[in-house]
């Protein structure tokens, strides 16, 4: 949760509002030369409709991330990116290079130069050459044109599959729609709906395009394997944390799982690197390890304090001003548009989110405004933490006249704000055996005390030297957790061995 109240743009909604913008150009279809390939195909945008398009969503985008307040970091991604550009097939675009104040280990492209990283990939780079592998393939996104290649595809498939859907119940019209978001998708955000239906080819062609334009740049184009290789340990790294918590693995909605293959990916890319290395003959530039490093010493590793901090149990917002607890075994997932606690089935949760500021008053009054036609309400006065709450149990009708049983605390939290906690469930019989576990981590919500606030402090990623005792020495001083060690690991890109006593590596330090 951000520390302002958030706006409902999640990712496919963001999505949809620029397919739908490119809809309208349909009537219009025309045939273009494709920059990279050089042969003509049929798009529903020119290159000026790109651009244009590009630009509103940009906007959307800045509504929904954060730039990463850091100049000096910010100018050298950058510097990176123009570089990359300036060395593509569309080199007279007019590129944009933003880094984003986000965890999530992702990376995005707009039609018509804008592309974004966020600091959570970035944290798992081991060079410069690795980021501008990464921002590479972003840029053979555009230069390719797959944007509007994937408008043109939906052309006939119908833009209204796209709308966003993530309530599916009456608080959906009221502008909650991001309070009764189903288990796994309280983090979702806008960069997935740009990657979600690039196709394998066009993903294979990007890797191969960001492998080409790091030649150009000087850049050893086998770091682009170097990419992927951090990819396949992001897999694992996720297979194994799932199955030590007995659940699936994840399929996840981020960059590294939002791709083809990434074995098949490992294999073609390296063949592709190859051959751009045995043709250029080059002698190329370091891979700017020790830039790199220096470039993001301090920078914030996994949640922000402007976003809320997830530590163990505990979620602390000091931006907001509350803490609440999840119950033994639960899971916390805090997103821009709601922090969910979900039990270990994952078939039952409860839903923090702010009350949009255009419902205010008491709480009759909130109730009223959020769910006028109402039936069956029972309201219970409550406190948590010495603030008041109301307990609502309802029923309303959906548009489709279905009578849809909403239960929810209303809370007047800290700061003169309002919150919800909504009880969400997959069916009545998750419902029933989730209620109690529900309310336990209700009875939780209470201010920040000083305890709160002094275990309330962000993480930050340091460099260190790897002492002889390797990771398994660094993880006893790291605030990683139980997994300090595989964390450490697959931050440093070595999952099955340590570097050499005396070489830098990634830590991650407590603020």
């Amino acid at each position: 949760m951000s520390s302002a109240l958030p706006k409902a743009m999640l990712r496919r909604a963001v999505a949809s509002a620029l397919l739908i913008a490119l809809a309208a150009l349909a009537a219009c279809g025309t045939t273009s030369v494709n920059p990279v390939t050089g042969k003509t195909e049929r798009t529903v945008m020119d290159e000026a409709s790109e651009i244009a398009e590009g630009r509103k969503a940009h906007a959307q985008v800045l509504q929904e991330y954060t730039p990463l307040a850091d100049p000096k970091l910010q100018a050298y991604v950058n510097e990176i990116g123009q570089r990359l550009a300036k060395a593509s097939h569309r080199s007279h675009l007019e590129w944009h290079f933003t880094l984003l104040d986000s965890p999530e280990v992702n990376a995005f492209a707009l039609p018509g130069g804008y592309v974004y990283v966020t600091r959570g990939i970035m944290a798992y780079m081991e060079s410069e050459a690795d980021l501008a592998g990464v921002i590479g393939h972003e840029i053979g996104h555009v230069t390719a044109r797959h944007g509007a290649q994937r408008a043109t595809r939906q052309q006939s498939a119908g833009i209204g599959v796209l709308a966003a859907s993530v309530l599916g119940a009456v608080l959906e019209s009221q502008g909650l729609g991001g309070a009764g978001q189903l288990l796994g998708q309280a983090s979702q955000t806008a960069a997935a709906g740009y990657v979600a239906s690039y196709g394998r080819e066009q993903e294979l062609q990007a890797d191969g395009l960001g492998a080409e334009y790091l030649s150009r740049s000087h850049y050893d184009p086998k770091n682009m394997v170097d990419v992927i290789h951090v990819l396949k340990n992001q897999e694992r790294f996720a297979a194994e944390q799932a199955r030590l918590e007995g659940r699936p693995a994840p399929s996840g909605s981020s960059w590294l799982a939002s791709h083809p293959s990434n074995d098949q990916r490992l294999g073609q890319i390296s063949q592709t690197a190859l051959q751009y290395a045995a043709a250029d003959g080059k002698n190329y530039q370091d891979d700017g390890r020790a830039r790199y490093l220096a470039a993001i010493e301090g920078i914030s590793y996994g949640e922000s304090a402007e976003q809320g901090l997830s530590r163990g149990r505990n979620f602390y917002h000091t931006g907001l001003g509350f803490a609440l607890t999840a119950p033994a075994g639960w899971k916390i997932q805090n997103g821009a548009e709601a922090l969910m606690l979900s039990n270990p089935e994952q078939d039952a949760g409860l839903v923090l989110r702010p009350v949009p500021p255009k419902f205010s008053g008491s709480h009759e009054q909130i109730l009223h405004q959020i769910l006028p036609q109402a039936e069956q309400v029972q309201v219970d006065k409550l406190s948590l933490g010495g603030l008041p709450a109301s307990h609502i149990n309802a029923v309303q009708r959906n548009a489709q006249g279905q009578r849809l049983p909403i239960e929810f605390t209303l809370i007047s939290g800290p700061n003169k704000a309002n919150y919800m906690l909504i009880y969400r469930a997959r069916d009545a019989n998750a419902m029933a055996r989730a209620s109690r576990r529900m309310q336990e981590a209700e009875a939780s919500f209470r201010p920040m005390t000083a305890a709160d606030r002094a275990a309330a402090k962000p993480w930050q990623l340091r460099t260190a030297t790897m002492p002889a005792g390797g990771f398994a020495q660094l993880a006893k001083t790291s605030p990683l957790g139980e997994r300090a060690e595989a964390q450490l690991r697959l931050l440093n890109g070595a999952l099955d061995s340590d570097p050499k006593p005396g070489q830098k590596v990634k830590v991650v330090t407590q603020g």
